[in-house]
């Protein structure tokens, strides 16, 4: 919806908490929001405004930036208001300049990268929800058997699975997820890096946002040697199993080629860390190797 379609309600809303603009560029990418737009006050001020109208997922998500927002000074945009009113939540945020990172091999952006993600892995989160909880009791390599069969030939499915079972446990913990971690979450400007979109935060064990970054640094050409995950090789090994499902299922049906592409990267992935498993020695009791295509 652009700025000038936007109930009258809202934008005095808006206007009461940050002052009336002199420009509005509204943005068109992008759909967990109905309002994106970059108000200039002509002073040097700009704010990003997003709004969602009607209870919703997306009205949840945007809830959890703000409120992800108070746990990630100096890395999420600050958030400079937020608001209820009528059927919307409105939220405007500091206005980053910059551009996504660069995540191809021998980029200068992956130390800045990697340093902000480690940032985060330090962060307590106490009170948001446990990916582990999150993750309990999701079959997804045997619901991907029953709804989409040809796209688990080759697997040993009940192996996936039973890989799957123990990553809630595995995923537990105390720290700051971001767990959307890729290229266009990352904002570099002048010296400086910000991680956006903080819809789905969580808390849990402080590789995790490595990990899921790890298949991003895989589709953008680096070789699974050269990626780093700060944990146990078997540990890898079952998160990107239940990833390669997870994301999998997700794409069941859903629009555009982008959840489509992700899946199979995470599948390519997961296969790839399957097969390094006889060079690991003798797995832990509960570890079935699965055979991928």
């Amino acid at each position: 919806m652009a700025w000038c379609d936007v109930p009258e309600i809202v934008r005095s809303a808006v206007h009461e908490r940050v002052g009336t603009p002199v420009t509005a560029a509204d943005i068109v990418v992008g759909r967990s929001s109905d309002l994106a737009v970059v108000l200039d006050f002509g002073d040097g001020r700009k704010v990003f405004c997003k709004g969602v109208r009607g209870v919703s997922k997306r009205m949840r998500w945007l809830r959890n930036e703000v409120g992800a927002a108070e746990l990630t000074d100096g890395i999420a945009p600050r958030v400079v208001f937020a608001c209820d009113v009528g059927e919307w939540l409105v939220v405007g945020f500091e206005f980053l300049s910059g551009r996504r990172a660069n995540l191809r091999p021998g980029s200068r952006d992956l130390p800045s990268v990697r340093e902000v993600v480690t940032r985060i892995a330090g962060i307590r989160a106490p009170r948001l929800k446990s990916l582990g909880e999150r993750w309990a009791g999701t079959a997804w390599w045997h619901r991907l058997a029953d709804e989409a069969p040809q796209l688990v030939n080759g697997w040993d499915v009940d192996g996936a699975q039973r890989l799957s079972d123990h990553v809630p446990e595995l995923v537990d913990g105390d720290r700051l997820l971001h767990t959307d971690l890729h290229a266009d979450q990352f904002v570099i400007g002048d010296g400086t890096i910000h991680v956006i979109d903080w819809g789905f935060p969580g808390r849990g064990a402080p590789w995790v946002d490595s990990a899921f970054l790890a298949l991003r640094l895989f589709d953008a050409g680096h070789r699974i040697d050269e990626i780093e995950v700060p944990v146990d090789l078997r540990a890898q090994v079952a998160f990107f199993v239940y990833l390669a499902g997870f994301w999998t299922h997700m794409a069941l049906g859903a629009p555009g080629p982008g959840p489509q592409h992700r899946a199979e990267v995470a599948r390519r992935y997961a296969a790839h860390q399957v097969q390094r498993m006889p060079t690991m020695g003798k797995p832990a009791p509960w570890m079935d190797v699965c055979t991928p295509p």
